[in-house]
């Protein structure tokens, strides 16, 4: 493989090592199925469609095994690897097996049903010259800022909601995770900016929505059934 290539690849890292707690379940969020696949092999799935090379996902501990065994049908394209304390340092551990790519996606396994679409905008972005690249949906819902005892009506439409996969230069996520110290970031693409790079936007879709409750796992168990 060319200098060239190793430039022109893409690895993406797959962040599964939650619990599955607040959904009621007692396995980690990643291994639940949904219409009877795992949410970490869809995501995956999604990632290999977009047009990424190769995958890292970062499972628990005491699952990096189990893990492995939802993707014997990649043996060269999957690494599962053992995540850390905080998200970050799941990401940063997932960085030391991308290789030589040269564009690196981080993406939630919680958000299993990411049309394939979405990743591909991602990474055109990336080659395009953007370090880093955030998809995004509007935000449809009135909001109100909280202000001591009361709260006051902000502008929605100056707010937009993130979703991932989020797209990098690889060296560039490299260089904002080395600079992170202890500080918690919610996203890479904020630690990103902590180092003054800059984030260019793509659209995200609808159905890139993070399984965070029983209600999303429901409507995901229908969008994916009605779907196969």
């Amino acid at each position: 493989m060319t200098s060239q290539s190793f430039k022109d690849e893409v690895a993406a890292i797959v962040v599964a090592a939650g619990s599955g707690v607040r959904l009621g379940r007692e396995i980690p969020k990643a291994a639940i199925e949904i219409a009877g696949v795992p949410m970490v092999t869809r995501a995956v799935q999604a990632m290999f469609a977009g047009g990424v090379d190769k995958v890292v996902v970062v499972a628990p501990e005491a699952w990096v095994e189990r893990f492995g065994h939802f993707f014997t049908a990649y043996p060269d394209r999957v690494k599962v690897i053992s995540g850390g304390l905080m998200r970050q340092d799941s990401v940063r551990l997932g960085l030391a097996h991308v290789g030589a790519a040269g564009i690196v996606l981080v993406h939630d396994a919680a958000r299993p049903l990411v049309p394939p679409f979405v990743v591909d905008r991602v990474i055109e972005a990336v080659r395009d010259g953007a370090p880093a690249v955030i998809p995004v949906v509007p935000q449809v819902d009135s909001l109100r800022r909280i202000r001591r005892s009361w709260t006051v009506a902000v502008d929605r439409s100056t707010f937009l909601r993130v979703q991932t996969p989020q797209g990098f230069d690889t060296s560039t996520l490299r260089r904002a995770h080395s600079n992170a110290g202890d500080k918690e970031f919610t996203d890479d693409a904020t630690m990103c900016e902590a180092i003054d790079v800059p984030v260019t936007t793509v659209p995200g879709d609808g159905l890139a929505f993070k399984i965070t409750d029983p209600m999303d796992l429901v409507l995901a168990e229908v969008i994916a059934r009605g779907d196969s």
